[in-house]
C-alpha cells in the first residue's frame, strides 16, 4: 500500500526535523497576559483590546494595544 508508505516517510521526515524554539513566543504571550491583568487592575474591571500594527522600514513590525474598560 503506497498510501502507508507515504504516511510512514511523512511521521518519519516529522519526527526527524528539529524543534522550533517558541521561547520567544511563550514570553510575548507572558507579557500579553500580564498587560491584561494590569489593565484590568488599572481601569477597575474587564478589558478589551484594539490592536494596530505597522511595519516600520528598518523591518521592525510594531503593534500597539490599547486597552478600553467593558461598559
Amino acid at each position: 500500500m503506497a498510501g502507508d508508505k507515504d504516511m510512514t516517510a511523512l511521521v518519519k521526515a516529522v519526527a526527524d526535523s528539529p524543534r522550533r524554539d517558541n521561547s520567544v513566543y511563550h514570553k510575548a504571550m507572558a507579557e500579553a497576559r500580564e498587560a491584561f491583568a494590569k489593565a484590568e487592575i488599572e481601569l477597575g474591571g474587564p478589558v478589551e483590546v484594539r490592536t494596530k500594527g505597522k511595519l516600520k522600514r528598518n523591518g521592525d513590525y510594531v503593534v500597539k494595544w490599547t486597552f478600553r474598560r467593558v461598559t
